[in-house]
């Protein structure tokens, strides 16, 4: 693991975006402790439910008796764990983008080495693809919440491009990578990273065998490392 080659501010970084994902997930136990293990169990029901629900017909579309039913529970049980319908909206999307941009960051820690971005990429488009719910919900419906949307920036993306941003500005010192502003290179390689997720049905066709994945890997790696200029 190439870790262990960082610099103190890749350190310093890479565990303060460690200690926020265990902060906001000690915050979320000492929410669900004030239940009983059935309560927490309805709630994180109620979360996957509206998940499936949201990406498939839409936040708008879809109504709390929907939820409801989809769970199992009565409306009433619904709104003794959420306050109302964003609420929920906010906390599959805000996890959502903890667990998306936790898997990224893990991928990066344990590069072989700063070039070996294609394998990264190869496999969160093939991760990804098993999470097509929770995609759709954390870009499509996300982005006409602005409050969601501001939620989202401030305390989970903007904390992990710090991190990214940490990792591209070590490989410049060390000369793997040419002298520019890390933090714009490590914001597109965030959004080559979200293109990514949706290949299976932006960049491939449906179906589309797993060497067609790999190939676009393959190809998106090649263009962010060495840009298409002969």
């Amino acid at each position: 693991m190439i870790v262990k080659n960082y610099n103190d501010r890749y350190y310093r970084l890479y565990f303060l975006g460690h200690n926020y994902l265990q902060k906001h997930e000690n915050n979320g136990m000492s929410i669900t402790n004030r239940y009983s293990q059935t309560d927490t169990q309805t709630k994180q029901r109620i979360l996957k439910e509206a998940q499936r629900l949201f990406a498939r017909q839409g936040y708008d579309a879809t109504t709390t008796r929907d939820l409801a039913q989809a769970a199992a529970i009565a409306e009433g049980t619904l709104f003794r764990h959420f306050p109302n319908k964003k609420a929920i909206l906010i906390e599959v999307a805000t996890q959502g983008w903890v667990d998306i941009l936790t898997d990224l960051l893990t991928e990066l820690s344990e590069m072989g080495s700063y070039k070996a971005v294609a394998q990264v990429m190869r496999r969160r488009m093939f991760r990804m693809q098993e999470s097509a719910d929770l995609m759709r919900v954390c870009f499509m419906e996300a982005q006409f919440h602005p409050e969601l949307q501001a939620q989202i920036q401030s305390e989970v993306i903007d904390k992990m491009t710090d991190v990214a941003e940490a990792f591209f500005e070590t490989a410049m010192q060390k000369g793997v990578y040419r002298p520019m502003n890390p933090k714009v290179v490590a914001r597109i390689f965030l959004g080559m990273f979200a293109v990514a997720g949706f290949s299976h049905e932006t960049l491939v066709a449906p179906g589309a065998p797993p060497q067609a994945l790999q190939e676009m890997a393959e190809g998106m790696a090649d263009v962010f490392l060495n840009g298409v200029l002969a």
